[in-house]
């Protein structure tokens, strides 16, 4: 139960990170705001890394840093699948697939969970789809005047293709960190997740200098918007670590991957975005995953 909790807790500080990334992406390239966001992050799990003491080993380092590069990659890809503008099919095939990865993984490498934790892991995946859904044409160019919004927005094959590459990347992220934690065996602490952000550190510095990238130094609120990215980002994957350290990765992956929820009840609330009738269907949905799991 505490595993599924924490799952649930993380789901929702990710969809609030994911929310503030959104915003400073708005200001900032996806890929400095990721970088930023990771290197704001440092600080507080320095804290973090005293508060929950473990022995840190190189196993449990290396599987982090390789969790952090598909989790970096997964997270640039993500945002170039969204520039094109078809939120309606971008958001919602990459979510189900981060969560369907995890659990066919954890399906046959742990043992079966019981019937009504795996059907409320299918609830969860399903109402992941349904609270991603947006209307067709919603997206990071909808600030566009409005003969702009107008224009049909079409889901080609390569974003669709980025879309399922950034899902599968997310999901390869819940199995490696879970790796990394069962390679620390439960002494670890959190330091796992210092591996993950010096590996998605790692992917994006090699990106900037490959691109030669430059990038304004960002400004005002923005700056909060990347902190506030940062730190949410790294506490879920915290959260995250220690839920999946008690619990089943095909269970824990699937709820922890109910981040759209508060995605998009954050947008409500501060943007004034309106929850579509498929969305409250799908939150409804994503509370009786949550009361099957834990029964």
């Amino acid at each position: 139960m505490f595993a599924i909790v924490l799952a649930a807790v993380s789901g929702l500080v990710w969809g609030a990170g994911d929310f503030s990334g959104g915003k400073a992406t708005q200001r900032l390239p996806a890929l400095a705001s990721v970088a930023l966001s990771k290197l704001a992050a440092l600080p507080v799990l320095a804290v973090y890394l005293v508060l929950v003491p473990g022995t840190p080993t190189l196993a449990s380092l290396g599987w982090g840093a390789l969790g952090g590069l598909f989790g970096g990659a997964a997270l640039v890809l993500f945002y170039r699948a969204l520039s094109g503008g078809a939120m309606a099919i971008v958001a919602p095939v990459s979510a189900v697939t981060a969560a369907l990865v995890p659990l066919v993984i954890g399906l046959i490498i742990e043992a079966v969970p019981g019937p009504l934790a795996l059907i409320g892991a299918g609830c969860a995946i399903v109402a992941i789809g349904l609270v991603s859904l947006a209307p067709h044409g919603e997206g990071p160019e909808s600030d566009k005047k409005e003969s702009d919004t107008k224009k049909p927005v079409v889901a080609t094959r390569k974003l669709v293709v980025f879309a399922l590459l950034a899902g599968t990347g997310f999901g390869l992220f819940f199995v490696f960190l879970n790796r990394a934690g069962d390679a620390a065996g439960g002494h670890g602490g959190l330091w796992p997740v210092l591996g993950a952000q010096l590996g998605a550190l790692v992917l994006c510095g090699s990106l900037v200098v490959r691109l030669r990238g430059s990038f304004s130094r960002p400004r005002g609120s923005t700056i909060v918007w990347v902190i506030i990215a940062g730190v949410f980002d790294m506490t879920a994957n915290a959260l995250y670590l220690v839920a999946v350290r008690d619990g089943l990765l095909s269970i824990v992956a699937p709820i922890s991957s109910l981040y759209p929820v508060s995605t998009v009840i954050l947008a409500m609330l501060i943007d004034r975005e309106r929850m579509r009738p498929v969305q409250i269907a799908g939150l409804g949905l994503a509370a009786t995953a949550l009361v099957l799991v834990a029964s």
